[in-house]
């Protein structure tokens, strides 16, 4: 993220050199049709690197960026800083037979270069070399397989960088001579679908519900499908790694006269830890008139319509620790008793009980109004953009996946009328089942096929690249992806409107650099009219075994939506420990324009978020500081006590939050002081609206709650430290 300097030439060379080679590209467009490689009947050569991810050594300028030189742009390009030597590498995402290299030099060229090839971007083999380059346009003849493919530049032709237009690998992927991957078929058997005559439904629900409910980091996932239709004296129970959803467009299609019920009697009434499992798309009529959802992380409850109340929390009311509610109506009241913070988004409700810490609202029909700090209400009137996580229904006998249209000031749920998205049948992803590989994965993307994860654990060798636009990625019941030799196990290119949703990624033993990375390093294009939307996809390190990352999530492309995610430093489970799953960072933005619905991030061992691009957005936040802190020199950031839950980059301009909560419980050494929960530059552009920091029984204190502002939390008592505005 934080390359070298970046060098400049005079601007005026720099723009006659530019000048003069753009009229020569343009002569040489059609020369260049002649290298189109040499074709088989059973597996042609293709262009394999455009618009894939990208990496280079350096970069002259903020308008050079090592994407330009893979963009099929000839006006615009990659340009190195101005010293030897230099790389351009591009991950083809998946391995290939590499046939050809076509490189469009700008005048600032390579007298000696070489291209190498590699399939684990560890170990390198040379492909082709030379001392004697012209420059200009090279076509170059090579053979071998590879998955990175390399240029190294080690003597410039004149006083500049390196300088490229475009750098074109051509070559056929698949070791099946082209074989198309089918799209479609069955569901899988962790997939349970039932229709209002399967026989013994109560008895199969429970029977999961008995393997799931206290197996918080065990290996069984599963979704329950319910067929549109009316069930009778049904009360689902939803344990761990479990999703219930309805099958019909609307959630009146598929009706409960029962419960789904999470309650937290597995741990003694204490509901903090409720997480990873799901209700989406269902209408219930509850028994005895109100639905319990006593759920604290990853616990979503989507498109839901309660035809009564909702408590959310526990029997016997114990404690409860926050959770998420989307594009639902609840006709009843809200009664959230225990919970300490809640975000509830773009909703009817027919009200809200009280409010402990953090209550916070957008685009809800009957939210109380904003009342910060007493009650502890935040309300925006609407949601500025949200467009709802896609999901799978039957269109008749047929499977299809609905991808809900994107909203702006939306207010209120989408499905009431006919809802706004397009339908994409079943037919058109590849149903991905444990055992497949993330190379067959990564063909099937390039074969044009979207991915619906059925519910299991999949480990992948290599990044599963998803680098073409409008892609839906989906998971069923908490589908969970390992990477195994410390690849990013997800990357999104800078592309418009992928859809990454349902997911649950889990770092391996060997550190990973970044867990998901939404667009490559440097993307500059904007997608606001189409933006990429990350829903629901949560990000785990520790807790089921040893696992490392160095940052969760990176978010790169410009304009992204981040709509519910929980990325969790595991603080309890196995392989836990201040070094054991030593992850630093959890969220970091790079990209503009980004809005963030529902961010919950905790226990990372510096920074939880940190912000450095331009307008972003958050409505709702809350975090926890790492409990395993040993000591306070484990967390001093220069001259100040603790890193940020939240830190806002000094050079941002326009930034602005609403309803942020962080709290501490040092656990090893309950002396620990942070200066600040929220760290933010002083600008008129960015504003933060009700903050709170909260100490838990004393285990550590705040300092202040951003910056220098804001009381110090006091003592033992687990009382909020509030900021109704800033700055």
């Amino acid at each position: 993220m934080y390359g070298p300097p970046l060098l400049h030439r005079p601007a005026s060379s720099s723009g006659r050199r530019r000048t003069g080679v753009l009229a020569a590209v343009a002569g040489l467009v059609v020369s260049l049709l002649a290298f189109v490689p040499s074709t088989d009947a059973s597996a042609a050569p293709s262009l394999l690197s455009q618009g894939k991810t990208v990496t280079a050594s350096s970069q002259e300028g903020a308008g050079t960026p090592a994407t330009a030189a893979v963009d099929g742009d000839n006006g615009t390009r990659w340009a190195s800083a101005f010293s030897d030597p230099q790389w351009l590498k591009v991950d083809l995402g998946t391995s290939a037979s590499v046939s050809q290299i076509a490189l469009k030099w700008e005048a600032a060229y390579a007298t000696s270069y070489r291209i190498e090839f590699s399939t684990d971007d560890n170990t390198w083999s040379t492909a082709y070399s030379t001392t004697t380059g012209p420059g200009g346009d090279e076509t170059l003849n090579v053979s071998g397989t590879a998955r990175y493919v390399r240029l190294t530049g080690t003597t410039r032709a004149t006083q500049y960088g390196y300088s490229l237009w475009e750098f074109q690998v051509f070559g056929t992927t698949g070791g099946d001579g082209g074989q198309q991957i089918p799209g479609g078929g069955d569901l899988g058997p962790n997939v349970l679908v039932f229709d209002p005559s399967t026989p013994n439904i109560q008895g199969k629900v429970d029977e999961i519900f008995r393997q799931q409910e206290s197996a918080q980091f065990g290996t069984g996932r599963y979704a329950l499908m319910f067929k549109p239709g009316t069930y009778n004296n049904i009360n689902a129970q939803i344990g761990f790694y479990t999703s219930i959803a309805g099958l019909g467009l609307k959630p009146d299609d598929t009706t409960f006269n029962g419960d789904v019920t999470v309650d937290a009697g597995w741990f003694n009434g204490n509901a903090t830890q409720n997480f990873w499992r799901s209700a989406e798309n269902l209408a219930l009529n509850p028994v005895n008139g109100t639905d319990r959802w006593a759920v604290s992380q990853a616990a979503p409850f989507r498109r839901m319509h309660v035809k009564g109340g909702l408590n959310l929390a526990p029997d016997g009311y114990g404690w409860a620790s926050g959770g998420y509610i989307a594009d639902s109506k609840i006709d009843g009241q809200v009664a959230p008793y225990s919970q300490q913070q809640w975000y509830t988004r773009d909703s009817t409700i027919g009200g809200w009980g009280n409010g402990v810490w953090n209550m916070t609202f957008s685009g809800v029909e009957g939210a109380p109004a904003q009342s910060f700090p007493e009650p502890p209400y935040t309300t925006l009137d609407t949601t500025p953009v949200s467009r709802e996580k896609p999901f799978l229904y039957l269109d008749g006998n047929d499977y299809k996946v609905f991808v809900p249209a994107k909203r702006t000031n939306a207010r209120g749920v989408s499905w009431n009328g006919t809802p706004q998205g397009d339908s994409i049948p079943l037919s058109q992803f590849y149903v991905v089942k444990p055992g497949a590989s993330a190379a067959t994965i990564n063909a099937a993307v390039q074969q044009g096929l979207h991915l619906l994860f059925t519910p299991g654990i999949y480990h992948v060798d290599q990044t599963i690249n998803i680098d073409r636009a409008d892609t839906v990625v989906l998971g069923l019941g908490l589908a969970t992806i390992i990477p195994d030799n410390g690849v990013t196990a997800i990357k999104v290119g800078d592309v418009d409107g992928v859809k990454l949703a349902g997911l649950l990624v889990d770092a391996g033993p060997q550190n990973s650099q970044v867990l998901v990375q939404v667009g490559p390093e440097g993307a500059s294009a904007g997608h606001a009219a189409n933006p990429t939307s990350v829903q629901d996809v949560f990000i785990r390190v520790g807790g089921a075994g040893a696992g490392k990352a160095t940052t969760g999530m990176v978010i790169n492309s410009n304009d992204t939506i981040i709509d519910h995610t929980w990325l969790w430093r595991a603080d309890h489970g196995e392989g836990v420990g201040w070094e054991t799953n030593r992850s630093d960072y959890g969220l970091q933005v790079n990209g503009d324009n980004v809005l963030a619905t529902g961010l919950f991030v905790e226990h990372f061992n510096k920074y939880d978020v940190r912000w450095s691009g331009e307008n972003g957005r958050t409505i709702f936040y809350q975090n926890e500081k790492a409990y395993d802190a040993p000591n306070q020199a484990s967390i001093q950031n220069g001259d100040i006590k603790g890193f940020a839950a939240y830190k806002v980059d000094d050079s941002v301009t326009t930034h602005e939050a609403w309803g942020l909560g962080s709290y501490c419980n040092f656990t090893s050494d309950p002396g620990i002081h942070q200066d600040h929960g929220f760290q933010a530059p002083v600008k008129p552009g960015v504003k933060f609206h009700d903050l709170i920091v909260v100490s838990l029984g004393g285990q550590g204190q705040y300092n202040h709650v951003i910056n220098s502002t804001g009381s110090p939390t006091s003592g033992t008592d687990t009382i909020p430290s509030q900021v109704v505005s800033f700055p």
